[in-house]
C-alpha cells in the first residue's frame, strides 16, 4: 500500500504565496509519477500539476501556468507545489496523487483558501 500525507495549506490573501508538501510512504517503486489535483466547493476535482520521475518533465493546467511550480525530492519521497500570485479562484482542497502502473493513490487533501 501507498500512503500520502499533504501539508502546507492555509489562509492567504490574494497575491500571496503558499508551499504545499506531500510525503509518500509505503510500498513504492521507482519511476512513479506525482501530481497535484484540486477541488473547489461544488466543483469536480481537477488536475493542477504533474511531474515525472526525474523532475525534468512537468505539466500544468493553463490556469496555474507561470504561477505554480511543482518539484520533487525522490530521496525524501516528497513532492511540492509552490504557489505564487494566488487568486481567490485558487481556493480549493488540494490533493496529492501517486501514479504507477496499476496503483493510483491519493492523500487526504489540504485546504487552501485565498481571500480577496
Amino acid at each position: 500500500q501507498v500512503q500520502l500525507v499533504e501539508s502546507g495549506g492555509g489562509l492567504v490573501q490574494a497575491g500571496g504565496s503558499l508551499r504545499l508538501s506531500c510525503v509518500v510512504s509505503g510500498r513504492t517503486k521507482d519511476r512513479y509519477i506525482m501530481a497535484w489535483f484540486r477541488q473547489a466547493p461544488g466543483k469536480e476535482r481537477e488536475f493542477a500539476a504533474a511531474i515525472g520521475w526525474t523532475g525534468g518533465n512537468t505539466y500544468y493546467t493553463d490556469s496555474v501556468k507561470g504561477r505554480f511550480t511543482i518539484s520533487r525530492d525522490n530521496a525524501k519521497k516528497s513532492v511540492y507545489l509552490q504557489m505564487n500570485s494566488l487568486k481567490p479562484e485558487d481556493t480549493a482542497v488540494y490533493y496529492c496523487n501517486y501514479y504507477q502502473a496499476g496503483i493510483n493513490a491519493w492523500g487526504q487533501g489540504t485546504q487552501v483558501t485565498v481571500s480577496s
